[in-house]
């Protein structure tokens, strides 16, 4: 079981929080700068804590070098995710 989401990052913002959704997209403002990784790294960090998976069933499947990726979360079914992302 795996469940895809895509999320628009906003790098470089005051803190690392979700921002909102777009549709079918969510808005995810990270702190870290888009420098060697780090704000893939707080992105996948701030998903597996919020949904309260390891971070290892989180990885970025598209988009690692952009602000749209496409996230895939194993796991854990879809309509836990999106209450969780939506609360």
């Amino acid at each position: 079981m795996s469940v895809r989401l895509r999320i628009k990052v906003h790098p470089r913002a005051k803190r690392t929080a979700l921002t909102g959704r777009w549709g079918e997209v969510y808005k995810l403002d990270v702190a870290c700068p888009p420098v060697e990784g780090r704000a893939n790294d707080a992105c996948v960090a701030f998903l597996a804590k919020a949904l309260g998976v390891p971070k290892s069933a989180v990885r970025i499947i598209s988009g690692a070098t952009s602000r749209m990726k496409v996230v895939e979360i194993t796991g854990i079914e879809e309509e836990a995710v999106k209450s969780r992302l939506d609360s």
